[in-house]
């Protein structure tokens, strides 16, 4: 009876250890100690482990309050492409799921918070961007310019030091907001971006861009991470050692990237 009794403890615990290692499935094995972001409280939050990405979605924007992803030198490299249709209701999300019919007619871009080009190493993380729970409506304008130019930069960044870390997302000021579709799709006010990376010098980064037209260069949208948590309300990088956490926190230099 004891050996059975040890037996199910094991087992119990490498369940536990096993859930555990899923709520870090994109930042897993990290020597830097990073996790999740802590969602503000009260905040409708559903967490979907992706092959390339965690995210946590809301119930009420039907959109993610967060995407985070560790993107690598070999995940910049890679060779799948999006495939034709891609874009695809997530039936991991309760009704009303977000569809094509959303968008349509709509006037507004579908902007990826964690974008295909990050994803080109696998098939089904390249597919799993493409889900309508890692998507915004976003103007068509930024979605092709600034936003794009700030992805391409981050690739650079991971080719350069070999590995940086991203959280994005949209940002809802309190106002009564734009809708569309069936689903009442609320449309953001904005989007944020951080990015942190520990190999050479610790440094950290964020951004804030307007859901406009953006045609401003993205230096002009560089905000420290501390500036950002003070604007969204959320704690990135929660856990980093105490020794760097001010100087990725509270500095926030486009020069000390490129």
């Amino acid at each position: 009876m004891k050996r059975s009794r040890y037996l199910v403890i094991a087992a119990l615990m490498l369940c536990v250890i096993a859930a555990f290692g899923m709520c870090f499935s994109v930042f897993s094995g990290t020597k830097d100690n990073t996790d999740l972001p802590i969602t503000p409280a009260r905040t409708s939050e559903i967490i979907l482990h992706r092959t390339g990405y965690t995210s946590s979605y809301n119930t009420e924007t039907k959109q993610p309050n967060w995407v985070a992803w560790h993107l690598t030198k070999e995940h910049v490299q890679g060779t799948i492409r999006r495939a034709s249709n891609a874009w695809h209701e997530d039936t991991d999300v309760p009704k009303p799921r977000v569809n094509n019919y959303d968008y349509k007619g709509s006037g507004w871009s579908r902007g990826h918070m964690c974008p295909a080009g990050d994803n080109k190493w696998n098939r089904d993380a390249m597919y799993e961007t493409f889900l309508y729970s890692n998507v915004c409506p976003q103007h068509p304008r930024l979605n092709s310019g600034d936003w794009n130019e700030i992805e391409m930069a981050c690739r650079r960044w991971a080719e350069k030091y070999g590995d940086v870390y991203i959280v994005c997302g949209p940002v809802f000021l309190r106002q009564e907001h734009e809708i569309i579709g069936i689903s009442q799709i609320p449309v953001p006010e904005a989007f944020f971006k951080v990015v942190m990376c520990q190999n050479g010098t610790p440094k950290g980064i964020g951004f804030i861009c307007r859901n406009t037209d953006g045609n401003s260069k993205k230096d002009k949208y560089v905000n420290t991470i501390r500036q950002i948590e003070r604007i969204t309300g959320m704690t990135f990088f929660p856990n980093l050692p105490e020794d760097i956490v001010n100087q990725v926190k509270d500095n926030a230099d486009i020069n000390d990237w490129d």
